[in-house]
């Protein structure tokens, strides 16, 4: 599956000049978190999102109490006036983010929930020819995940095949299990080893859970013992 595939095409948007206040009531109105932001011809020139409404001085939520010696502790004449930016600025293109990473229709789902990981991206922009098309937020890909119907494999399983299949799916894991210590008797696999962490554990679970005709999955894992210095 691609962008294309799963993107929101109705797209909610801001112009740079569109009051803070307009923005708020869109946000409202729509049940969303952010929007991007447009210019006369179409193209995406920002990210506005609840975010940088978040500090305002119109309904008191401002940082304009904070004693001015905290502020100079805390913060540069920067920050400081991106900050008074932020709370006091009129219109969109004062408060968005310029700084926006989009994507384009074709790109792989995978590839979309790296960038969104890696880059800790709620929502991503869809553009074609540099102009908005959708958008891809994280629900969208959620949604995506819940139209997957699980595959069905009904066919029967020898123990031993069983085993090569768990083998096999750690192979190359540096938490994964050798072969000796994977057992499987009448589909329940008995896994044997020495683990460092509940992750590797847990991790040893889904890989042998995954394979098609496991029954049940039994631990026989060892944490070493952490001798105290003196």
């Amino acid at each position: 599956m691609r962008a294309l595939d799963i993107m929101t095409t109705s797209v909610v948007t801001a112009t740079p000049d569109m009051t803070i206040h307009d923005a708020a009531r869109l946000f409202v109105d729509n049940g969303i978190s952010a929007m991007p932001v447009v210019d006369a011809d179409g193209k995406v020139i920002g990210i506005v999102s609840q975010r940088d409404l978040l500090h305002r001085v119109e309904n008191g939520t401002g940082h304009g109490k904070r004693q001015w010696w905290l502020e100079l502790l805390l913060s540069s004449p920067r920050e400081q006036a991106a900050r008074y930016v932020k709370e006091h600025g009129h219109v969109v293109g004062d408060v968005m983010c310029d700084q926006v990473i989009s994507i384009s229709e074709d790109l792989p789902l995978d590839k979309i929930a790296d960038l969104m990981e890696r880059r800790h991206l709620k929502r991503v922009p869809v553009l074609r020819d540099g102009k908005l098309v959708g958008i891809v937020s994280r629900s969208n890909l959620i949604r995506a995940l819940a139209s997957v119907t699980p595959a069905v494999n009904s066919a029967s399983h020898d123990d031993a095949s069983l085993r090569d299949a768990i083998v096999l799916e750690m192979h190359g894991k540096p938490w994964g299990l050798p072969k000796q210590g994977v057992l499987v008797r009448d589909g329940v696999a008995h896994l044997w080893g020495v683990i460092e962490s509940e992750e590797e554990k847990r991790a040893i679970r889904i890989a042998a859970e995954g394979v098609p005709g496991i029954k049940r999955v039994e631990y026989h894992l060892d944490v070493p013992s952490v001798i105290p210095t003196l």
